[in-house]
């Protein structure tokens, strides 16, 4: 066994010291190398020699003083943005967005194209991870990974697309030739499980390491959160809730060709945007539809809870979890008034009784999703070799 795997060697317990001391860095802002030794239970001479090591690898920096008592005042220490990025990329089916974050996670350029007049997917994302780093002020090489969010099927083996319903163009075989023209680490993420992500970090389920998150919108997905990691299932499919068999309407046989499936005819956005027209609200976006549900009350709302609870109730009985999050534009847009209807319709229809609320997010959860997976990684792999 290597001396960097015995447990309290001088070697490891440094590697633990500046990892912990780089965790209180990015969750208290500025310390001094006495603050940091109280914290982490060092004496001030290690903390000392910790923190002249990070500075010795670019890591931290001095950013200030703090006045204190008697003699000069203290260095206070911050982690050096610059010292690392990551681009996060959303990926729809008629545009692009792309934004750069610092190793902190400040969040420092963003940038929009659309894809409707391009057949090359790789110079569309070339070009939005090129100008979102340009905007940052990086250089591409400073770029330490890109997660690109979207729709559809992403091996887990490969890290491939194997199947976008609403990208044609996205294949087999892309995921190489990003990372050959970026020259960086590049990582695809299906877009409603990055959305999960950032619902885990500063949304609904931040309490919760077990939930689903299920996205209604043009399509209809699912996001399955287990001990705080994500489950994809041996294919990548765990979560393809749009294609569950559900009475009511057709169920195609063949999902190669372009059939809508099953339970997204049932509730995807065209769903309740016919479901409304039925009941006298005609609407410009299923979003809309949802709102003027809302304002007048009625049976249009419960008959929207009725239909989501049918896919809702069928993940359910099958986790169990605790709580269950409805997002995209239908589950933004229900709010409390949809989520208490469905929560009351699976208590009624299934033993499970699981809490559902609407998303506690608002703007762009699944570029926000790929951002924090690529900052996780990175920081794995700059914070965890401090130690040379």
């Amino acid at each position: 066994m290597s001396a960097t795997r015995l447990p309290g060697t001088p070697r490891l317990l440094r590697a633990l010291n500046d990892r912990a001391a780089l965790e209180l860095l990015l969750e208290q802002g500025p310390l001094t190398r006495a603050r940091l030794g109280e914290l982490t239970g060092l004496s001030k001479v290690t903390a000392s020699q910790l923190v002249e090591r990070l500075e010795e690898r670019g890591l931290v920096a001095r950013v200030g003083e703090q006045a204190g008592g008697r003699g000069p005042n203290a260095q206070l220490y911050a982690v050096r943005p610059g010292s690392a990025y990551v681009v996060g990329v959303d990926v729809g089916a008629e545009r692009v967005v792309a934004a750069c974050a610092d190793i902190t996670g400040a969040v420092v350029s963003r940038v929009e194209q659309s894809t409707r007049d391009t057949d090359d997917p790789v110079g569309v994302v070339h070009n939005a991870v090129v100008q979102a780093a340009s905007g940052a002020g990086a250089e591409l090489s400073s770029v330490r990974r890109v997660v690109l969010g979207t729709p559809g099927l992403v091996d887990p083996a490969s890290g491939d697309i194997t199947f976008a319903f609403n990208l044609p163009r996205w294949h087999r075989g892309l995921l190489a030739a990003l990372r050959e023209d970026l020259a960086t680490p590049v990582v695809f993420e299906n877009d409603v499980n990055l959305a999960a992500v950032a619902e885990a970090q500063s949304g609904a389920a931040r309490e919760n390491r077990d939930f689903v998150l299920v996205w209604v919108g043009a399509g209809v997905g699912l996001a399955i959160m287990l001990g705080g990691r994500l489950h994809h299932g041996s294919s990548g499919a765990a979560g393809e809730i749009g294609y569950l068999p559900v009475p009511g309407v057709p169920i195609p046989r063949d999902v190669s060709r372009r059939a809508k499936p099953a339970f997204q005819q049932l509730a995807g956005a065209d769903a309740v945007l016919a479901v409304a027209r039925e009941h006298g609200l005609p609407a410009d976006s299923a979003a809309d539809a949802v709102r003027a549900a809302i304002a007048v009350g009625g049976p249009l709302l419960d008959e929207l809870a009725r239909r989501l609870a049918l896919g809702v109730a069928s993940t359910c009985v099958v986790l169990d979890p605790p709580l269950v999050v409805l997002a995209g534009e239908v589950g933004q847009a229900g709010g409390a008034a949809l989520a208490e209807r469905v929560q009351h319709e699976v208590a009624a229809i299934t033993l499970v009784r699981p809490r559902v609320v609407p998303t506690g997010l608002t703007e762009e959860p699944i570029l926000h999703g790929a951002l924090r997976t690529a900052l996780d990684a990175v920081r794995d792999e700059v914070f965890g070799s401090t130690v040379g």
